[in-house]
């Protein structure tokens, strides 16, 4: 959507000398505050450990030097990135250093009056998510009532001439309803929907067993946006990305290590992907001590996967590592322990029988009747700040050699009697 030569302008003689090109793909998540609680966020679960956020002029600097490095396209998000009062004054600067700019929200905050002064400002899209087609279900999977919110928000965005973007994560509980969602888009108006797959990091991961679904719901939606993808053509673009653990070859994470994204996390961490804080051993370096020019060419954390150096077998002599250089290093963490191994997803690693046994898991429960668990059984752990200090400690237990294997007793109450409803 943005015309990337404009960042080989932009690129220092030292990017095209070292090979490396410049992070043309900017993610300011600029809060870890949101007031839903989605069970699959994809926040670290631990969020309640980082508290501070950059403020105003940390983060205008941020847009500078990446955008004087060569990023040419910039993301805003969260949490919910509607809950900073400078997101306007943000938006103005990144249109007057010439980004792409995307708002990632939920809608809750977007008032008529705050679309106005972004459009004027220059913001450029708005990707809206919803949980759902039905009251119930994205009221439920968010553990708020935003569905009529969203739904005004909806028509308030494609009102101000926006282009119309739909966001809605996949999983076992809404799979079935994959029809009604497009439906739910073409009656919005939506020029895109990007229905998400959950990959399963931050509360993804710790909700795995509740969300994973069967690999008959996955082929059922899937032949359901093939045939509606057939039925309105240009109408509206359709993404469908399967998820990993039903693949058998691991996707280019983040089209490579250290590559074209830069993610800076609400505290200033920078990071190589979404999920990266998830890994041991790597100090992240922070946008408050580091330039973006030598965090990105100069720090361990984004040198540490470049490149094939740091393979181990089998990827370091497989023919296909040019392909998928590896696939994503917090999925080899999150399965086997260790970030350097093969992601699990390859059938060619030792350890894929640890994603083949998720799947047969998530089509027994399947077998046995029902989308969900029995809530007694184990019940959802929404995203919220007692979820994740208590989530916290366990991680910290780990660190020191204790578990770290969510159980029901590690929820609050509220979440737990927001699953059996």
């Amino acid at each position: 959507m943005t015309d990337l030569s404009v960042a080989a302008q932009h690129m220092p003689e030292h990017t095209a000398q070292s090979g490396i090109g410049p992070p043309l793909w900017l993610l300011a998540e600029l809060t870890y505050r949101c007031p839903l609680h989605c069970a699959f966020c994809y926040n670290p679960v631990n969020y309640t450990d980082q508290q501070s956020e950059l403020d105003t002029a940390q983060w205008l600097r941020v847009l500078r030097e990446a955008r004087a490095l060569g990023a040419a396209q910039l993301g805003f998000s969260g949490g919910e990135p509607l809950l900073r009062d400078d997101l306007e004054e943000l938006v103005a600067e990144a249109r007057q250093l010439g980004f792409y700019t995307n708002l990632i929200t939920s809608g809750v905050g977007l008032t008529d009056k705050r679309l106005g002064v972004l459009k004027d400002n220059g913001l450029d899209h708005i990707q809206l998510s919803f949980q759902d087609s039905t009251q119930q279900l994205n009221d439920f999977l968010s553990s708020t009532r935003t569905f009529d919110l969203k739904n005004r928000v909806a028509r308030s965005i494609k009102a101000h001439g926006f282009p119309m973007v739909l966001n809605c994560v996949l999983h076992r509980y809404n799979l079935p309803h994959v029809d009604k969602i497009i439906d739910m888009a073409l009656a919005m108006g939506a020029e895109y929907l990007e229905l998400a797959n959950t990959q399963y990091y931050g509360w993804a991961h710790t909700n795995r067993a509740q969300l994973m679904p069967t690999e008959e719901q996955l082929r059922e939606a899937e032949a359901v946006v093939e045939r509606y993808r057939k039925e309105i053509g240009n109408r509206c673009k359709i993404f469908f990305v399967v998820p990993d653990y039903f693949e058998t070859r691991p996707k280019r994470c983040m089209n490579g290590w250290g590559s074209v994204f830069l993610g800076v996390a609400p505290d200033g961490a920078a990071l190589p992907c979404h999920s990266a804080r998830s890994l041991p051993g790597l100090t992240f370096p922070n946008v408050r001590d580091m330039s973006i020019a030598d965090i990105w060419h100069k720090s361990d954390a984004f040198n540490r996967f470049r490149g094939f150096d740091w393979m181990k077998e089998p990827c370091r002599s497989c023919e296909e590592k040019t392909l998928d250089l590896g696939g994503c290093r917090c999925q080899a963490y999150l399965l086997t322990q260790d970030p350097a191994n093969a992601d699990p997803v390859c059938d060619k690693s030792p350890h894929h029988e640890s994603v083949v046994r998720v799947v047969r898991e998530a089509a027994q429960r399947g077998a046995g009747g029902g989308v969900a668990l029995a809530p007694d059984e184990q019940p959802v752990i929404f995203r919220n700040d007692a979820n994740s200090r208590k989530l916290s400690g366990q991680i910290s237990g780990q660190i020191s050699g204790q578990p770290n294997t969510p159980t029901p007793a590690a929820t609050d109450k509220t979440s737990d009697q927001g699953a059996r409803r």
